[in-house]
């Protein structure tokens, strides 16, 4: 085999042979690692669908009175528009999370078991949203077949624990596992190109300090992840491993915060309202 001029391989006998940028190289070279964002923009699967993680102990744990009104608001909302609902873990994550530090558990079973959890208040979600076609979806098929759910239902709900399981990140403090469910729910909206990512929490958006325990904390609407590190704003409503993540992104440079308790701020999102705080990358 001969090579041509641009490093195109031929042969001799009219064979084609494929040029590939990664063939024969390291691919831990930075410089060709680089080279891959030469490539075209990449691909939106899912861009007329929405991620919305429903916070666990924010509103599941709090039960009927929290969680019934967001149930009805989500119910209306799935009328037009196409939902895919992450859930989390709430009081019974932290209860395993518990019992598994105190037996020495390694971060990725921790990781493992908190699954199941997260997976619980799906179907719980799941079961109050079936009158809507709606239902949980198990992990071992949802990331594969979430297009064809997608086309056939108004919308879906997944427990929003990325599944590293026994392969989750090392954390730098502690072993408690770094990627829940806020990662998992942006992590899903990246990857498939959602249109756009909403935490529902219990507090109105993210404060200069803790609202519950200092009264001149003040509301910030929007806010860069620059920003949020530079002023050292600790009292996070969200996975702190976001703010490494979002700069990253491909297709979702940004989410909303915003208050389940106030259901009605659910279907402004949904609308694109600028409700509680945008964070951006």
């Amino acid at each position: 085999m001969s090579e041509n001029n641009n490093g195109q391989g031929s042969a001799n006998d009219g064979r084609h042979h494929m040029d590939s940028l990664l063939m024969r190289e390291s691919l831990v070279d930075k410089d060709l690692i680089a080279a891959t964002e030469k490539e075209p923009p990449t691909v939106r699967m899912l861009p007329h669908c929405q991620v919305i993680k429903i916070g666990g102990r924010s509103i599941f744990d709090r039960g009927r009175k929290a969680l019934l009104p967001v149930a009805d608001v989500l119910g209306e909302a799935l009328e037009k528009q196409k939902l895919i609902i992450g859930t989390g873990g709430g009081a019974r994550t932290r209860h395993v999370y518990s019992i598994g530090v105190d037996l020495g558990l390694p971060t990725g079973v921790l990781a493992q078991v908190s699954i199941a959890d997260a997976l619980g208040t799906a179907h719980i979600l799941g079961t109050l949203l079936a009158p809507h076609g709606v239902v949980a979806i198990p992990p071992e098929i949802f990331g594969h077949l979430l297009p064809f759910f997608m086309r056939g239902a108004p919308g879906v709900i997944f427990n929003g624990d990325p599944p590293y399981a026994l392969w989750e990140h090392p954390p730098a403090l502690g072993r408690i596992p770094p990627h829940r469910t806020d990662v998992g729910s942006y992590l899903l909206a990246e990857c498939f190109g959602a249109e756009r990512l909403i935490l529902v929490k219990d507090v109105d958006g993210l404060y200069t300090a803790d609202p519950n325990q200092d009264s001149s904390a003040e509301f910030i609407p929007e806010i860069s992840v620059d920003e949020i590190k530079e002023r050292g704003i600790t009292t996070l409503p969200f996975e702190e491993v976001l703010l490494d993540l979002l700069p990253k992104g491909r297709l979702m440079r940004e989410f909303r915060i915003i208050n389940g308790l106030k259901p009605e701020l659910i279907t402004q999102a949904l609308n694109g309202e600028p409700v509680g705080t945008r964070v951006y990358a």
